[in-house]
Parts: C-alpha cells; structure tokens; sequence
C-alpha cells in the first residue's frame, strides 16, 4: 500500500510547480509586453529579453508536465482504444505509461549531463546581463524528472488497480488537481 503521506508531497510537488508554471507564463506576458512597449515608445531594447523569453518558455513548458500526467491529459489516441474491453484498455494507459518511462529517460540523462556542465563550468549567456545557463537546465531537469516519477507511481497504482479487477482510471481524463 503506498505511503498517503508520500502521495501528498507528490502532489503538493506538482502543485507548487503547476503554479510556478502559471508565474512563467504571466511573466512571460509581461516581459513581452514591456519589451514591445519599450521599443515602441522609447525605442529603447530591454536586455536580454530573448534569452529570459526562451528560458521562461522552457519553464512554462517543462514544469507542468507532471501534474498534466497525474490529471492523465496528455494526448491519445481514443478512437481505436476506445473500441476495446476495458481490461484492454487499462493495459494500453500501462504500456503508454511504460513507453514514458523509457522515452524520458534520454532526456533526463542529457538534461543532468547538460546542468552538471553548465553549472561546474559557469556557462553563461552572452549578452548585456551575461545571465547563468544552469538555472534553465536545472528547471528542465527538476520538470522531466518529477514528470518520471510521476509515471512511475502511475504504472505501479495501474498494474494493482488491474490486479484488483478496476479499470476505471483507464476512463479518466482530467483527474488529479481537483
């Protein structure tokens, strides 16, 4: 049986980066916004504005990937799925989950190695702030991570929920933050 205390702070993990995701976002509408007002009206460029635009974006991106998996909302395909028995079913979200598992695990190994780099080398964005790489890299590396684990704790409840003779979190979409 897992740890209730364990699937909390899971929660709470994806929760907090949910909403670090949702601050990317604003701040990305605002430092464009400033940025266009700028240069419209004092014809003045903000510094480095491209390279905390990209990072933002990467944040945006990257950080909600986990609490997306936990609400099952990723893209499917349904229109064959659906045509199967529920058992059926629930093994393909296992398989689908599975097939995550081994897709993220490049990503997290290039994104660690990446990080490790940039963060022992000092790398650095050229440019008027001459901003750190590492906290981009780190943000990608913390997202794709806890966006594993996540898939990890999803097959090991899906392969007991099938064992059980439920098959009910094949049909969901959308659960999980509520």
């Amino acid at each position: 049986m897992p740890d209730p205390h364990e699937a909390l702070m899971l929660k709470a993990l994806e929760t907090f980066l949910l909403n670090l995701a949702v601050a990317a976002v604003i701040a990305l509408g605002l430092m464009i916004t400033a940025s266009v007002f700028s240069r419209a009206i004092f014809n003045v460029a903000l510094p480095d504005t491209i390279v905390i635009v990209r990072e933002l974006m990467v944040a945006a991106i990257v950080l909600p990937l986990a609490a997306a998996t936990l609400a099952r909302s990723h893209v499917a395909v349904e229109f064959l799925a659906n045509r199967l028995p529920p058992r059926a079913q629930a093994w393909l979200a296992v398989f689908g989950s599975i097939v995550g598992l081994f897709a993220l695990m490049p990503l997290i190994y290039a994104g660690g190695r990446e990080f490790a780099h940039n963060f022992t080398s000092g790398g650095f964005f050229y440019g008027d702030l001459e901003l750190p790489k590492w906290p981009g890299r780190l943000i990608f590396l913390i997202g794709i991570s806890l966006c594993w684990l996540r898939l990890l704790v999803l097959v090991v409840q899906d392969i007991r929920a099938i064992r059980a003779g439920d098959y009910s979190f094949a049909d969901t979409h959308a659960e999980g933050l509520d």
